[in-house]
């Protein structure tokens, strides 16, 4: 039942949102004439590395348009501007996460002496993700504002290229409409992949669509061992919903993988339900209206299961296959779709760029496709030379036990400078929060992995344990500016916290000695 409060917030919303339609026709209208089509920049795509990039280019003085339109997924889920992060990805995986967190601590709060009239089993599935899909539905609208606020055009419609000045624009009426502009910027980001298997498309659902579900997903399989499947089966069995995830091969390729072994465990531990060396080989809906699942091993062995719920995470690809590349010669990645670009995010093509999550070799990160966005405006038109640095991103997944990193895995750093040259500090800790609550911290770890040579640079830091985000991000900042071991093992930590667990590590792995912390 959606009371007052949120009744008046979804019709003010509403009403904002009518009134940027009315602006986006208007512009698309007066901007489509022969006479006037033709612009300084062009950005293909309105998630958040495209958005930063238009405006940013716009606030320098430039005619610009911006061309956003998403495809339904295959079980019909649709949104608005915004991109992956604003619709289905950083922001309701975050606020699904804390929604899942305070379930546990309300569990909690008994050991501090708080007297709960009831256990938390499930939360109200509906209400939670209305209450979600309002606030997005307001950044979609705050983004058309903004564009508007800076007199950017705004085409709800798919681009192709015709040629490396001209764009065609099609809107959902299929209308089209000839764009031209001095510079492009693709920004179209990726969508998730679906195996091809027997049921994938018809059945199965994807981050796309979890988000905007409007019934409760109830016995769930999360596929795939990437930080989104991670992370939705973290925050799916947090909310009470019986949870199992499979991973074909390794979990969170690409991370530390004694960290992605320590989340696992935690999760494992916390009541998932992990299989593993596992691979689904063809999903049906049966009499009962749930969904029958065919597995198999390694060995060959196969096994069929009941979900009510099947959700892939199991890779994204690109959404390059509708822009006609091919009409201007831009080379790009076939198995992938993503845009081969250079040091200065140009493409093959001299006045085509690709920013983001589309770009090959750039970190599929936020954070990193807005400084691309707002560099490259700023490199195009206001005679800059600053580079996007994709060195020492920092990063967090948000499982349960969250981890936090920024630099190089132990694995990577042994592989470039060998073993001999790297020295690893770490430690197992116990967070004062676990302490009353008597919750297991086995899993709550640091690592720091530096050079031996002096000034023995760190080149990894990795944390698993509570608010490792907000950890990280500091240190992000010192090892952006040559944190070395001495200056970290020099700082004075702030006591009581996990935080000050990382300026005390002096523990190395080659020492074969207990990293456990035990007191000071």
């Amino acid at each position: 039942m959606i009371n007052i409060q949120s009744r008046f917030l979804m019709r003010k919303v509403f009403i904002r949102w009518r009134s940027v339609q009315c602006f986006s026709v208007k512009h698309f209208s007066d901007k489509a004439s022969p006479n006037n089509t033709w612009y300084d920049l062009v950005v293909i795509g309105g998630g958040s590395g495209g958005l930063a990039c238009a405006k940013e280019a716009a606030g320098l003085g430039k005619k610009v348009a911006v061309l956003d339109y998403v495809d339904p997924s295959p079980q019909g889920t649709h949104w608005d501007i915004g991109g992956t992060c604003v619709n289905v990805g950083c922001i309701p995986k975050k606020l699904m996460h804390h929604a899942s967190q305070m379930r546990h601590a309300v569990h909690c709060a008994k050991k501090y002496g708080w007297i709960a009239e009831t256990d938390l089993q499930k939360p109200n599935w509906n209400a939670l993700s209305n209450t979600i899909q309002q606030y997005v539905r307001s950044l979609n609208w705050g983004h058309k504002v903004q564009l508007m606020q800076r007199n950017v055009s705004y085409f709800n419609a798919k681009g192709q290229f015709v040629d490396n000045n001209t764009i065609k624009a099609i809107d959902k009426t299929k209308k089209e409409t000839l764009i031209c502009g001095d510079k492009i910027v693709i920004a179209v980001g990726g969508r998730p992949r679906f195996p091809l298997i027997p049921g994938a498309r018809e059945f199965c659902m994807s981050s796309d669509d979890v988000f905007w579900r409007k019934e409760p997903l109830g016995k769930t399989l999360v596929v795939g061992g990437s930080y989104v499947g991670l992370e939705c089966a973290g925050f799916l069995h947090g909310l009470g919903i019986d949870t199992t995830l499979m991973i074909r091969s390794i979990p969170l390729r690409g991370f530390d993988q004694q960290i992605a072994h320590l989340i696992v465990e935690h999760m494992h531990e916390e009541g998932i339900k992990i299989w593993n060396s596992q691979v689904p080989v063809q999903v049906s809906k049966i009499n009962s209206g749930s969904l029958e699942v065919i597995s198999q091993l390694n060995d060959g062995t196969t096994f069929a299961n009941g979900f009510d719920t099947v959700l892939l995470a199991i890779g994204r690809l690109a959404s390059t296959s509708e822009l006609n590349l091919q009409n201007v010669g831009i080379k790009f990645n076939e198995e992938n779709g993503k845009i081969f670009v250079d040091e200065f995010d140009m493409t093959n093509v001299g006045n085509i760029f690709a920013i983001g999550d589309v770009a090959v070799g750039r970190p599929e990160l936020t954070p990193v496709a807005i400084k691309a966005g707002k560099h490259l405006a700023r490199r195009l038109f206001d005679n800059s030379n600053e580079l996007t640095d994709y060195n020492n991103v920092p990063t967090t997944v948000f499982t349960p036990l969250e981890y936090g990193c920024i630099g190089m895995s132990e694995e990577a750093a042994i592989a470039e400078y060998g073993i001999d040259n790297v020295e690893v500090f770490h430690a197992f800790y116990k967070p004062l929060e676990y302490v009353l609550t008597e919750q297991s911290h086995k899993q709550c770890y640091i690592k720091a992995i530096v050079l031996c040579q002096s000034p023995q640079p760190i080149l990894g830091l990795h944390f698993v344990g509570p608010n490792s985000g907000e950890v990280v991000q500091g240190f992000g900042v010192a090892i952006k500016c040559g944190l070395t071991y001495a200056q970290l093992s020099g700082t004075t930590g702030i006591h009581p916290t996990c935080a000050e667990e990382i300026v005390k590590l002096h523990i190395t792995k080659r020492s074969g000695l207990d990293p456990t912390v035990t007191g000071c």
